[in-house]
């Protein structure tokens, strides 16, 4: 290839200069700062959108939030933003922190030990933060 540029940050310039111009307060966008736009999801709507509301006998909303859990565990957490909301929507649905240690735990095998402690320390900082707001 003769571009000396490199190809897939000419895709992301072209795309962040798409988003300012459609909204420039996207100009100093981070996935973080989209993570506290998203309040965390009451129990009652996570059942309807996550849980057995459609199937009565299907899976309830934290069964398939801590698949959902273990699928970005062996993702490898390059999803952090997602894996910190679903830290958070796990707790809210009456996950325990020790169901929640374990899903990640479990997945090592899967995603190896690296990937399993990434998502780890993902989670102790939602549940660093769930504690210094019951205090």
């Amino acid at each position: 290839m003769s571009d000396p540029k490199n190809p897939f940050e000419a895709m992301i310039a072209q795309y962040q200069d798409m988003a300012k111009a459609m909204n420039p307060a996207l100009e100093s966008f981070t996935p973080k700062g989209f993570e506290n736009l998203w309040p965390t999801m009451p129990k009652d709507m996570m059942e309807m959108f996550f849980g057995n509301t459609l199937n009565k006998d299907g899976l309830d909303a934290k069964t398939r939030l801590l698949l959902t859990l273990a699928a970005l565990t062996v993702l490898g957490g390059q999803a952090e933003s997602q894996v910190r909301l679903t830290v958070r929507h796990l707790l809210e649905a009456g996950a325990t922190k020790q169901e929640i240690v374990e899903c990640i735990g479990q997945m090592s095998m899967f995603a190896g030990i690296p990937a399993m402690t990434k998502v780890m320390e993902l989670a102790q900082e939602v549940l660093a933060e769930t504690e210094e707001d019951d205090t």
